[in-house]
């Protein structure tokens, strides 16, 4: 029964990914240990599951039809391991954790090795990405939890971490750096760096609220790069304070006329069917 659920799941995890490779690191086989299971699904059931081509793999019609059910005995097969771990107490587990960079940076080094003193043998997946992307990948069960700017989609169980400040970020010589607060206007004259992906865009709503348009020169969802060209004078921009902590560029963080702040939370589909690792790694942030 096991080995049929191993062979269910590098079927789910080679969809999910798009390729062997993935699905192989994320399940802790060999790429060909992967393409076999599913030979041997497409062997057993007498179907073709994926179509495969030099840019990875494909669901086939019948794939897509029979997906759903293999999905769903996966997700019945998960729900009994934590009924078995509630039963045994904590010693096994892996969390799944969407993050955006600052999070991954600044907070989850030092939330895990806390959270590791007292549950040394739990295992970790961090996927990075921006809040639209953890949010499609908390709906789809490919993470477990996920950081996010609050408020979220209204499916989801959130718990509220922290207020971030949004600070205006000047080359050293600039001449509003001389400043003790950056009217937002201001930034409107210059270059601007915008940070963004996706259809959560907290730093254009700034600019929106104040009836403002920056002159846009660039636009990424890497906070580095941007860092990285207001260091080497080439416009202005507007970054979370989280993400400005040790970092090596040359830059000035200014506090911004009319405060901006984005609120950080944890997302989650449901905490009552949430592993117990899961469980136990929420009321750890919650309390901590």
């Amino acid at each position: 029964m096991e080995m049929n659920i191993q062979k269910y799941m590098a079927f789910v995890k080679t969809v999910e990914y798009g390729s062997f490779t993935k699905a192989s690191q994320i399940l802790n086989y060999s790429q060909s240990g992967i393409s076999r299971m599913i030979h041997d699904l497409e062997k057993e059931w007498n179907v073709y599951l994926l179509e495969r081509n030099h840019t990875g793999v494909r669901l086939t019609s019948d794939g897509l039809r029979l997906l759903p059910h293999a999905k769903a005995i996966c997700e019945t097969f998960d729900k009994m391991q934590m009924e078995i771990d509630d039963l045994n107490g904590l010693s096994l587990g892996l969390i799944r954790i969407g993050t955006f960079s600052s999070v991954a940076t600044h907070w989850l080094p030092n939330m895990i090795q806390s959270f590791q003193n007292d549950y040394p043998n739990i295992d970790y997946e961090l996927l990075l990405g921006d809040y639209t992307e953890i949010e499609e990948w908390i709906a789809d069960g490919r993470v477990d939890c996920g950081f996010l700017r609050l408020p979220t989609s209204n499916e989801f169980e959130t718990i509220f971490l922290e207020q971030d400040r949004l600070l205006a970020i000047l080359p050293e010589d600039h001449y509003l750096a001389q400043l003790d607060m950056v009217p937002i206007r201001e930034l409107c004259r210059e270059p601007f760096m915008l940070l963004e992906k996706g259809a959560k865009a907290e730093i254009s709503a700034i600019f929106e609220k104040s009836n403002l348009t920056p002159k846009i020169r660039f636009t990424t969802w890497d906070d580095y790069a941007i860092m990285s060209m207001v260091e080497k004078g080439l416009g202005v921009s507007i970054l979370p304070e989280l993400i400005l902590k040790r970092i090596p560029y040359h830059i000035i963080a200014k506090e911004l006329d009319v405060p901006a702040y984005r609120k950080i939370g944890l997302a989650l589909r449901d905490r009552k069917t949430a592993s117990l690792a899961v469980k136990k790694f929420l009321e750890y942030l919650q309390n901590r």
